[in-house]
């Protein structure tokens, strides 16, 4: 007898499970997202700086999926026993992937739903970027950093500014790391102002042109043409408000078990950002979680107890890009952390943002 999986949410987690599952003979896969495409966010900020790459994000949904079947709209609530969307369509579902994600502030992650738009966005945004000289970023996390690198890539005339309270540029990795990055962004001519914070947000909105003075708390003045804001992530989590499956924690997430079950649910399951596995919420975790929550539902329809786990690394994990060609790196090995060149970084990464990944996935 054929199962029903819906899996809510097709990022990076999503339809990464999605694909997994669509072969197999005794299941009906079904993916219900609100775009018109899978957005690789990753390409987001190279395509604000050159928007003639902005179509290498997009890969359309439509023959995404060989026997299973996606829903283009987004889901108000879920149960135990399916989902309902915005639409007022029921789909009800044997087994739950809630894979929705996180939104972050633009232009790190699109806000629009149709690939169009977010195109139209992007070279919007791109107009104002390249008529400003002065560039300020707030947050100097790796969203910022990589803004910086991605705008001295294609304007290496323009004074950029990354602002941050924070004392240190990524405490949790190695100190080579962070002495990396720094020659990295003193050769780039990138000015970091740690440990400030603004006495009060500039008065021209992010990404739109406007020359403005800010000052921060310790009386330093700063100007700037155009700023953005590189901070802010809010779990995607609303459809879960009235409770009719689980409570969320106070950030927004799902509790899940380690076989990223939503706890008191043995066909359920919640992968990626949603989650609350204690761990930073990055695309390659999501897939990793993906896999995870693969196998276990092909256990169970085999009749099997799931015994796939997923365990968080000990040691934190990053590819951040400084342009195609620049970046830091901290990888897992049998040794524990391990530091990697600019060059790793670009040939993991940097070079193509992950293109060519997901071609292959997504058969475009």
């Amino acid at each position: 007898m054929s199962r029903k999986v819906v899996v809510v949410g097709g990022g990076y987690g999503g339809s990464a499970l999605a694909k997994a599952l669509d072969a197999e003979a005794d299941l009906e896969v079904v993916l219900v997202d609100p775009r018109d495409a899978f957005f690789n966010t990753a390409g987001s900020l190279r395509s604000v700086t050159r928007p003639e790459w902005g179509s290498n994000m997009f890969f359309p949904y439509s023959g995404f999926l060989t026997r299973g079947t996606v829903i283009r709209d987004r889901a108000v609530s879920v149960d135990p026993g399916g989902v309902t969307l915005a639409s007022g369509q029921r789909v009800e579902a044997d087994y739950l992937v809630l894979a929705t994600g996180s939104s972050y502030t633009y232009p790190a992650k699109p806000v629009a739903d149709s690939t169009e738009q977010v195109l139209d966005d992007l070279r919007v945004t791109h107009k104002e970027l390249a008529g400003a000289e002065r560039v300020l970023i707030l947050g100097a996390g790796p969203v910022g950093l990589e803004l910086a690198g991605e705008i001295k890539e294609v304007w290496a005339h323009k004074h950029v500014t990354v602002l941050d309270p924070a004392g240190q540029l990524l405490p949790a990795f190695e100190p080579e790391l962070r002495q990396d990055l720094h020659r990295q962004l003193d050769e780039l001519g990138v000015h970091l102002r740690l440990g400030a914070r603004l006495a009060a947000p500039p008065a021209t909105e992010p990404g739109q042109a406007g020359t403005f003075t800010v000052t921060t708390a310790g009386g330093e003045e700063i100007t700037a043409d155009i700023w953005f804001r590189a901070y802010g992530v809010r779990v995607n989590s609303d459809y879960l408000a009235d409770g009719r499956l689980t409570t969320r924690t106070p950030q927004g997430q799902v509790r899940v078990t380690e076989t990223l079950n939503v706890r008191g649910y043995d066909h359920v399951y919640a992968i990626g950002d949603l989650t609350d596995v204690p761990e930073a919420k990055m695309a390659g975790y999501a897939m990793q979680h993906a896999e995870v929550a693969a196998a276990n539902i092909l256990a169970q329809l085999r009749g099997e107890r799931p015994t796939a786990a997923y365990q968080p690394l000990p040691h934190p994990m990053i590819l951040l890009p400084l342009g195609p060609r620049g970046g830091v790196g901290q990888l897992p090995s049998p040794d524990g952390p391990a530091v990697v060149p600019a060059e790793t970084v670009s040939a993991y990464k940097g070079a193509d943002l992950f293109t060519g990944r997901f071609t292959e996935q997504f058969g475009a």
